[in-house]
């Protein structure tokens, strides 16, 4: 994984940084989902909710063309980034406060990060290319053991289905499998022109901050049930999670005569603990 680390220094002067962003010249790619953040006032609330502190150790995933990294270096000191375009990361490295990977951030091992920059616990932020950020925030679910919270900007509709509460529409897989693990809430909303390119959809930033007493359940089983129970929503589950628990011989009891959406994460969770259980049985 090529990554780059520079000595970290005193905060760029302003007219060193603003040089920097004049000379960051860059047309969005649109393999990458590339939209730029250029809001000033969006950034500052998106900064507040954040609220960098001196000395924290946080990684911001896709900076681009550091919207967002500039502000959030000058509170921390020192900022690690991770950054796929190799032109941005070019560019990126010649700040020197910023400690650059270049990686696809689905590459990137966040614990062994951690360990690498001698902390136990990293604060995560990002505008996520939207094409991937489901599978961005699966990937950071496998290491949330080493995340203090996480900040990222997120299409509007992502976070409705993070958030949303059971008997709800947008209650589904994604709801259940990050509320077990995050506590989370939209605290900010943010609209297509605030950006460049503006993207067609609405926006939000959700913080995510993990449970510190999460329920021990077995990853992969929870999501397979998960998965299952939502296979066919609009059914009651009689006919998709039933039978699975059937094949599986659960002896155990769960209400199928429910639809998915209707069933609160702390039963899909009691569910999980009970298979495993039995399977040890």
């Amino acid at each position: 994984m090529p990554a780059h680390t520079l000595n970290f220094a005193t905060p760029l002067a302003s007219f060193e940084r603003h040089l920097l962003v004049r000379t960051m010249k860059h047309i969005p790619r649109k393999r990458f989902g590339q939209h730029f953040l250029a809001d000033g006032g969006i950034i500052e609330d998106i900064v507040q909710a954040i609220a960098p502190q001196p000395g924290q150790f946080m990684v911001e995933i896709g900076p681009g063309l550091a919207a967002l990294t500039q502000p959030l270096v000058e509170r921390l000191g020192q900022l690690t980034v991770i950054e796929l375009d190799r032109d941005l990361a070019v560019r990126l490295r010649a700040h020197p406060q910023l400690k650059v990977i270049e990686s696809d951030v689905l590459k990137v091992n966040f614990a062994e990060l951690a360990q690498s920059l001698g902390t136990p616990k990293l604060r995560v932020v990002g505008n996520l290319p939207y094409n991937i950020s489901t599978p961005i925030l699966f990937h950071l679910l496998d290491c949330v053991g080493v995340i203090e919270d996480q900040h990222f900007m997120l299409q509007k509709e992502v976070i409705d289905r993070m958030v949303a509460r059971p008997s709800t529409s947008d209650y589904g897989r994604l709801s259940v499998m990050l509320q077990w693990r995050y506590a989370m809430e939209n605290v900010l909303a943010v609209p297509p022109q605030s950006f460049n390119p503006p993207p067609r959809v609405d926006s939000a930033v959700v913080r995510m901050v993990p449970h510190d007493t999460p329920a021990a359940v077995d990853v992969a089983l929870l999501s397979e049930l998960v998965q299952v129970a939502f296979s066919q929503r609009r059914k009651l589950m009689r006919h998709t999670l039933g039978k699975w628990l059937q094949e599986k011989a659960f002896s155990g009891e769960f209400d199928v005569q429910r639809r998915a959406e209707e069933v609160p994460v702390a039963e899909y969770l009691g569910l999980a603990l009970a298979l495993a259980a039995q399977s040890k049985g």
